[in-house]
C-alpha cells in the first residue's frame, strides 16, 4: 500500500524558513515522480515542485522559485521541501503526491496523495 506521510509545517514570521519532509512507504522512488502541491482557503490547488525519477530534474512553480529546493533522499524514502523568505501569501496546506511516471506536472498526473500539513507565515 503507498503511503505518502508530511511533516514539518507550522508557524513561522514571514522571512524565516520551513523544511517539509514526506515520508513515502509502499513504493520506491526509483518508478514515481513526486511532487510538492498547496492548497489555500478558496483556491485551486497549486503546485509548488516535483522532481523526475528518471533524471532527478527539479520543476518549480512560478511563485515559489527561487525561494524553494526540492530534494529526495532515496535511502530513507523521503522528499524534502526547504522554504526560505517565506511570506504571508505561502500560507496553505502543503501536499505531497506520487505519480507513477518518470515525469509528472500537474496535480491530475498524480496517484497519491498524503494528508497534507499545514504552513501558517505570519506577517
Amino acid at each position: 500500500e503507498v503511503q505518502l506521510v508530511e511533516s514539518g509545517g507550522g508557524l513561522v514570521q514571514a522571512g524565516g524558513s520551513l523544511r517539509l519532509s514526506c515520508a513515502a512507504s509502499g513504493f520506491t522512488f526509483d518508478d514515481y515522480a513526486i511532487g510538492w502541491f498547496r492548497q489555500a482557503p478558496g483556491k485551486e490547488r497549486e503546485g509548488v515542485a516535483c522532481i523526475s525519477s528518471s533524471d532527478g530534474r527539479t520543476y518549480y512553480g512560478d511563485s515559489v522559485k527561487g525561494r524553494v529546493t526540492i530534494a529526495s533522499d532515496t535511502t530513507k524514502n523521503t522528499v524534502y521541501l526547504q522554504m526560505n523568505s517565506l511570506k504571508p501569501e505561502d500560507t496553505a496546506v502543503y501536499y505531497c503526491a506520487a505519480a507513477e511516471t518518470p515525469l509528472a506536472l500537474g496535480p491530475d498526473e498524480y496517484d497519491y496523495w498524503g494528508q497534507g500539513t499545514q504552513v501558517t507565515v505570519s506577517s
